[in-house]
């Protein structure tokens, strides 16, 4: 690995800029784009950059890391087009934001481990000039549900709204099943739709209580499915048979034959 100096990291992100201001002005696609345009670009290059890093791919994850870079300046200049702000105007307000919600290392405050750093994490959001107002106000409308119900819980549980035992919470879950069970028998649609998603919740609690991020996990078992569902699909292939000519038992020994492969 190329280990640069800060004087060519400087020089490097100076010439990206470069780039984009003659992009900007030279290139009918580059001057046509908009705040409204770039945003379901910048989504799929969002996900494009987590899937690299799922799959741990180096090279997959400079690249990507680039375009979700690219992205930030591009909205920066389109700001800085229409006389609001520019990229030093970004850097500026997310350095004060950094050394403002680290006292432990700009300030007198006391924080030992990175629990403490979390539990300051909110009260010190709270007193900023432009910050949330109020714990939940942060979490962004938009975030997909599973994280979502994980942030709002965090955050919650940094302001003291917490289980005094984790252990507690398995009681909580056992309570959603329970009545998600009792709906599904004699509720309605929209009932049953309420309750199993408490009962989503509950476990996205229990999740986080014992430091495992639901989103992480659900993609684990998404990728293991994909996984072993593709290794029935070509043996299917190997064997000359259509996949929707196998009995329901033929794949079950195959994905069972799958799940042995992956231990070995």
């Amino acid at each position: 690995m190329n280990t640069h100096t800060k004087e060519e990291k400087m020089k490097a992100f100076g010439r990206l800029l470069d780039v984009l201001d003659e992009l900007r002005e030279k290139c009918p696609w580059d001057r046509k784009q908009t705040n409204e345009s770039l945003r379901p670009n910048t989504i799929e290059e969002v996900y494009e950059l987590c899937d690299a890093l799922e799959r741990d791919d180096v090279k997959d994850t400079c690249k990507e890391l680039g375009d979700v870079l690219l992205h930030i300046c591009f909205y920066a200049k389109i700001a800085s087009e229409q006389g609001r702000f520019d990229i030093a105007d970004v850097c500026t307000k997310l350095v004060d934001k950094l050394i403002f919600r680290h006292p432990h290392i700009y300030g007198n405050v006391q924080a030992e481990t990175a629990n403490d750093v979390e539990d300051n994490w909110e009260k010190i959001k709270q007193r900023e000039k432009d910050g949330n107002v109020s714990v939940l106000s942060g979490v962004p409308r938009a975030l997909p549900s599973l994280i979502k119900a994980f942030r709002v819980q965090e955050k919650a549980a940094h302001v003291g709204f917490d289980w005094e035992c984790k252990e507690e919470v398995w009681n909580k879950v056992r309570e959603e099943l329970a009545e998600y069970e009792e709906v599904m028998t004699e509720g309605a649609q929209g009932d049953r739709e309420a309750e199993f998603g408490d009962l989503l919740f509950s476990l996205v609690n229990a999740a986080r209580l014992y430091g495992i991020n639901p989103d992480n996990a659900l993609e684990q078992s998404n990728r293991k499915f994909i996984r072993r569902f593709n290794y029935i699909e070509q043996k299917s292939k190997e064997s000359g048979r259509p996949l929707e000519s196998l009995s329901l038992q033929d794949m079950d020994d195959l994905w069972n034959e799958a799940k042995r492969r992956e231990k070995h």
